[in-house]
């Protein structure tokens, strides 16, 4: 990348100017990911043949969440791994995004000064929400009777051949019309209030004072009630819905704390990247050291949050409930499973322990990226079982899908880095975080 820094005397603004290769990098991503997307799909045209999938039907549907899907086809053909990998990696990235616009509400209200930073790439993470809301919207409209168990056709109609007591008694939320308004309703929340503190940060650069900063704070509690609500039925609604039978009450702060880790590492790892490409002067060990406590901490949470769900699920040993565990413990994901519980809590853990760890701009690269692979992992978890049952797998489909929404993602958020400085000029923290230690 090249630098280049603002000249008048006694700025920190800077302005990235993004290389063409970089562009290009962010393509040929897209691109990759595309051709293996392809070639992943030639490899599973067989998958969902009558002979196979009648069999693996029974077996899907005991672990809670296979169903017949649209079209009239039995079991999960290619097509249903193809919707799933696309509402998977989706939610993945929106997630990132919105809690972009999270974490600096937090700032705000929290009056945090380590931060000053960070806050450009905070911004330009919700860059992918208005992509984000667009893919779900047409991947639902699309594939819902591929993905989601309770949009089958008759099944909340006493009489029918597919009537479910359990999921007809459960319409006045789970239904389609709903749904979507909902969804509609998420995205709008966030969008809006991104491009409200955004336009505030903005004219804070060219005009100074206290009286922006002082709006985005009441912005920032706002948006941190209606994210409150519209977070946890988000999670309720795009994930937990997915396995139609089962529930818990903890599933909301799980998705939130999966989310809350991931973007902590997300902000590190694009931040540490300008800095290392000469940009972020103002960023030094101790505000590595911040963001790197985050999310050493974060992990612990998501840790404890996962843990109390299995327990007291697994604990209580009732069958609605531990059929969500059971396919993927003692089943074909067993693997993934116990993986996923490594990289997400073991490594980060040992590793950003001492001190040192997280000043190191190395190790803190290292950790990230294995955060963000461990918990995009976590979302597979979550959604594939429910919709590919026993014929779920790992391969050119999930590594390309997952490739051409980071290479979207990067894109967009990098163009809104380049579009304004990278720092905040006029910040009223400015020179607290200049001398910030700890």
């Amino acid at each position: 990348m090249a630098h280049h820094v603002a000249e008048h005397p006694g700025s920190y603004a800077e302005q990235l100017e993004l290389p063409k290769k970089t562009s290009n990098l962010f393509l040929i991503l897209i691109g990759l990911g595309a051709l293996l997307l392809v070639v992943g799909i030639f490899f599973n045209l067989n998958l969902g043949h009558e002979a196979a999938a009648g069999a693996d039907h029974g077996a899907a549907a005991a672990a809670g969440g296979h169903h017949e899907a649209a079209g009239g086809h039995h079991g999960p053909t290619w097509v249903t791994r193809l919707y799933a990998n696309l509402w998977m990696n989706n939610i993945f990235f929106t997630g990132l995004s919105v809690m972009g616009i999270f974490w600096l509400s937090l700032q705000y209200v929290t009056l945090a000064a380590w931060s000053v930073p960070f806050r450009r790439v905070m911004e330009a993470m919700t860059a992918y929400l208005p992509i984000g809301g667009i893919v779900m919207l047409v991947v639902f409209g699309l594939g819902h009777g591929y993905l989601f168990h309770w949009t089958t056709p008759g099944i909340m109609d006493k009489g029918s051949a597919a009537y479910d007591a359990i999921i007809a008694g459960k319409s006045g939320y789970l239904n389609l019309p709903f749904f979507v308004i909902r969804m509609v309703v998420y995205f709008v929340i966030w969008a809006g209030f991104a491009r409200w503190m955004r336009a505030q940060s903005l004219q804070e650069d060219l005009h100074g004072g206290d009286t922006y900063y002082n709006k985005s704070i009441r912005i920032g509690a706002m948006f941190l009630v209606l994210f409150g609500v519209t977070n946890s039925m988000a999670g309720w609604d795009w994930v937990m819905s997915i396995d139609s039978h089962w529930y818990s009450t903890m599933f909301s702060w799980y998705v939130f704390a999966s989310w809350l880790v991931s973007s902590a590492a997300a902000i590190a790892l694009i931040s540490i990247n300008l800095k290392q490409a000469g940009y972020l002067r103002i960023m030094n060990a101790n505000h590595l050291h911040d963001i790197g406590k985050f999310m050493f901490g974060f992990t612990i949470f998501w840790t404890y949050i996962w843990f109390s769900q299995f327990m007291l699920i697994w604990y209580a040993n009732i069958p609605e409930e531990v059929t969500y565990f059971i396919p993927r413990w003692f089943g074909h994901y067993q693997t993934i499973f116990f993986l996923s519980l490594l990289i997400n809590f073991v490594f980060p853990f040992l590793v950003l322990m001492t001190r040192d760890a997280k000043r190191q701009m190395l190790m803190m690269k290292l950790v990230g990226t294995v955060i963000l692979c461990g918990h995009w992992m976590d979302f597979y978890m979550m959604v594939m079982p429910g919709t590919m049952g026993d014929l779920g797998g790992f391969g050119f489909m999930e590594i390309g899908t997952a490739l051409i929404f980071l290479g979207v993602f990067l894109t967009v958020l990098t163009r809104m880095l380049a579009s304004r400085s990278l720092v905040q000029v006029n910040h009223p923290f400015m020179e607290e975080t200049l001398h910030h230690h700890i």
